[in-house]
């Protein structure tokens, strides 16, 4: 079994490694606490293995907006057919942000890949945590942001059109929205990240919308930068696990005309405390 770093901020390639092997999963979660975002290569997990692989890392929670694969319902199908143009998670995002304990990561199989493109980026929001100034870590000391899901899966053009196509479950309604600290201690290498995201974050909590958009912005700003990230170029078989405590992520749109066909498992998480 070999791990490859992808580079100095997270990610590393895994080779030669077996998922059904006990001894091989007790050494990836080792290098799951380290990287965070682990691309085991060559798996061709069937969904009975899959599943078997997830419940090694923890519980598995079951997505209400996925459309679930109908013989295994605590899989969902992550589909972009070849003449659909809109890929689901092309924004930077975070997860599981929405719920009051947000998922510890999630781990997609690649069942059919296009010949080129399809790739997923990550960005380390501990790297970018650690790279902010002084003055402003001390700024976001004791700020929370809230998280919610209607503007993203309930109403917007996107995810009509989705629903539509049957990628998202046409039943699925929203909870309340969330607050979490916007520096939290990591449950597992204990690293400050910052814990705000594009997609699923809406506000910062006790802040007129201008306040919380300038800061939230310049964030946002900030941890897409180059220097945090690392990129995912998936083959069939493939298997991908990542933490979303520490990570953004955002699929990379660029492969019309091909269909991209995944499985995905998520797994739960605990409530997060502030750094």
């Amino acid at each position: 079994m070999e791990i490859i770093p992808m580079t100095t901020a997270l990610g590393a390639d895994i080779y030669s490694a077996d998922v059904r092997n006990p001894e091989h999963v007790a050494r990836i979660k080792d290098a799951f606490a380290k990287y965070s975002v682990l691309s085991i290569r060559d798996q061709h997990l069937e969904p009975e293995e899959h599943i078997a692989f997830a419940e090694a890392i923890g519980k598995i929670n079951i997505n209400r907006f996925f459309t679930p694969l109908d013989t295994h319902p605590n899989i969902a199908i992550v589909l972009k057919e070849k003449d659909q143009t809109g890929a689901i998670g092309e924004v930077w995002h975070t997860d599981h942000s929405y719920d009051a304990e947000p998922a510890l990561g999630s781990i997609l199989s690649a069942k059919e890949m296009p010949p080129v493109g399809g790739d997923t980026a990550f960005s380390s929001m501990a790297a970018a945590y650690d790279a902010l100034s002084d003055r402003f870590k001390k700024m976001l000391e004791g700020l929370e942001a809230w998280h919610g899901t209607y503007h993203v899966f309930v109403n917007s053009p996107a995810a009509k059109k989705a629903r539509e196509e049957g990628r998202l479950n046409e039943n699925a309604m929203p909870e309340p929205d969330v607050k979490h600290p916007m520096v939290i201690r990591h449950p597992l290498s204990g690293r400050p990240c910052l814990f705000v995201n594009p997609q699923f974050t809406t506000r910062i909590d006790g802040m007129s919308p201008t306040e919380s958009d300038a800061i939230l912005n310049g964030i946002y700003q900030h941890c897409q930068q180059p220097e945090f990230q690392c990129r995912v170029r998936w083959r069939e078989g493939d298997l991908t696990m990542w933490d979303n405590r520490s990570t953004w992520h955002k699929a990379i749109n660029d492969y019309h005309g091909y269909r991209r066909y995944m499985h995905r498992i998520t797994i739960e998480g605990c409530a997060l405390s502030a750094a």
